[in-house]
C-alpha cells in the first residue's frame, strides 16, 4: 500500500472535510447521538473553519493514488514546547495500516520544538485510545466534557518526544 504524507493545501478542504465526517460518523456511532455529532461537524469542519485551520495550525494529508484518505491537525508549538492534535482521522477503511503513524510521525518531525504533544480522545473511543497508547501516549487526566448537551468521558493523553 503506497501513500504519501504532504502539508494540506486549500484545494484539499472539501476531501479531508469528507474524511472527517465520514470517520467521525464511524467512531462515535453509538457513542455521540448522530444530530450532535452533525452539528460539531458543520461548526468545525465549515468551509470558514477549514481556512482557519489551514491558516492557523498544521494540517498534513495521507493522499493515496491523489485521494486523500486521512489527516492529521496539530496546533502551532506553545512556548513550553506543548502542542495538541487536535484531529487524526483516517477513513475506517484505511485504519491499522500505518497511515496514522505516518501522520503523527509527520507531526512530530514538522513541529519545531515540539516536547509534548497532548490529545484529547473520549473514553469510549477503543480504537483512537489503543492507537494513541501504541504509541506511547500516556493518559494524563480524565474529565467530563459537555458536548452539545451530552456529557462525554473524555481522557486527556500526553506524548513526550
Amino acid at each position: 500500500m503506497s501513500f504519501m504524507i504532504r502539508e494540506m493545501k486549500k484545494e484539499d478542504i472539501k476531501q479531508v472535510q469528507d474524511v472527517a465526517k465520514k470517520s467521525w460518523n464511524a467512531t462515535y456511532d453509538g457513542i455521540i447521538p448522530h444530530n450532535i455529532q452533525e452539528n460539531f461537524l458543520k461548526a468545525a469542519y465549515s468551509d470558514e473553519m477549514m481556512k482557519r485551520r489551514l491558516n492557523g495550525s498544521f494540517i498534513f494529508v495521507a493522499e493515496m493514488e491523489d485521494k486523500i484518505i486521512g489527516f492529521a491537525n496539530f496546533t502551532p508549538v506553545n512556548n513550553g514546547g506543548q502542542s495538541e492534535l487536535s484531529a487524526i482521522y483516517l477513513y475506517p477503511d484505511y485504519q491499522g495500516k500505518g497511515i496514522g503513524t505516518a501522520l503523527l510521525q509527520k507531526g512530530i518531525k514538522e513541529l519545531e520544538n515540539v516536547k509534548e504533544i497532548y490529545i484529547d480522545v473520549e473514553k469510549e473511543n477503543n480504537i483512537g485510545k489503543t492507537f494513541y497508547e501504541a504509541k506511547g501516549f500516556k493518559t494524563v487526566k480524565e474529565y467530563d466534557d459537555n458536548f452539545d448537551g451530552h456529557i462525554l468521558k473524555t481522557v486527556q493523553m500526553c506524548l513526550t518526544v
